[in-house]
């Protein structure tokens, strides 16, 4: 084990262990080998865009809000399904998906709190 563990790829935790040849995020239970952590850190990636869940999301989904949101003088209830959403390469104040949701419009939404619909 070295002296300076790595920070989680996914999180960017520093609380990271290893066990055997997997790297552990006590934080959000991911787990790498070393070499995936290099190759990572080593080429410039468009970043990720993972929902509540973790899962990734790609323009052209379908997500669920995973939370009550409040909205102008509206409420955005958990639940609602949320058609073809758009990823934003330069995220817009912290919101990285542009969307339309019927009864409020074009809006945008943090991947935070949505979840990939099945």
């Amino acid at each position: 084990m070295s002296d300076q563990s790595p920070n989680c790829p996914n999180c960017n935790s520093s609380y990271s262990y290893q066990d055997g040849a997997l790297w552990i995020c006590p934080e959000c239970f991911h787990e790498w080998t070393p070499t995936e952590a290099s190759s990572t850190e080593s080429s410039p990636e468009k970043p990720r865009f993972l929902d509540a869940n973790g899962v990734q999301l790609q323009t052209g989904d379908t997500v669920v809000v995973a939370k009550d949101l409040k909205v102008g003088s509206g409420t955005l209830k958990s639940g609602t399904k949320v058609k073809n959403i758009r990823l934003l390469d330069e995220p817009e104040d912290d919101h990285d998906i542009s969307c339309k949701i019927p009864g409020f419009g074009s809006m945008y939404l943090k991947c935070s709190v949505v979840k990939k619909a099945k």
